[in-house]
C-alpha cells in the first residue's frame, strides 16, 4: 500500500482508539467515504485486509495500526 493510504490507516485508528478505546473494532471500508471514488485503492486495500492477512470483517483498530506500523 502507498504511503498515503498507510498514514490514513494510522489516523483512522488513532481517531476510532480515542473516541472508544482500545476495544474499538472497523472494517477496511472505515478508511473510505461512503462513495465509491477511488475504486483502484478500494481493491487495493481489500486485497491487503482479505487475501494477503486473511483478517476478519471487523478487526480491532489497534491491531491494523501495529501491522501498518510494523510492515
Amino acid at each position: 500500500m502507498n504511503k498515503e493510504i498507510r498514514q490514513k490507516f494510522i489516523e483512522v485508528c488513532n481517531e476510532k482508539i480515542a473516541k472508544k478505546g482500545d476495544n474499538v473494532g472497523l472494517s477496511f471500508y472505515a478508511f473510505f467515504k461512503n462513495k465509491n471514488d477511488n475504486p483502484k485503492l478500494l481493491m487495493e486495500v481489500a486485497k491487503w485486509w482479505i487475501e494477503t492477512h486473511q483478517l476478519d470483517h471487523f478487526e480491532k483498530a489497534v491491531k491494523i495500526k501495529a501491522m501498518i506500523e510494523n510492515s
